[in-house]
């Protein structure tokens, strides 16, 4: 398979996410959302860029948490923010455990 050439791998966990009723952000006052991203860091669920808060991307800004994926059913992809280049599901697995899978949606 060929690699996304993306250089942050090594940051991705064997998370949970946060929440599995919406964004943790927007749950909080009452905001709403598209579609739901996952860190792959630390597992904090936020909103979409399609979304009118933007929840996943602040994230990132405010903790340098590069990695996301999908929390869509269905959809088993990621995003890189610092290299901005799409992943395929087999480079979300986390490095420190080769092999194993990351969590379902």
């Amino acid at each position: 398979m060929e690699t996304s050439g993306c250089r942050h791998l090594d940051s991705i966990r064997d998370v949970r996410p946060s929440t599995t009723a919406g964004c943790e952000d927007c749950l909080r006052f009452g905001g709403s959302w598209v579609h739901l991203r996952l860190c792959m860091e630390c597992g904090h669920v936020g909103c979409c860029d399609s979304s009118p808060n933007r929840h996943a991307t602040r994230h990132y800004h405010a903790t340098s948490h590069p990695i996301i994926r999908s929390l869509e059913p269905g959809e088993d992809w990621g995003w890189c923010y610092d290299d901005e280049v799409m992943l395929e599901a087999d480079e979300l697995r986390p490095a420190s455990h080769p092999g194993q899978g990351v969590p379902a949606p």
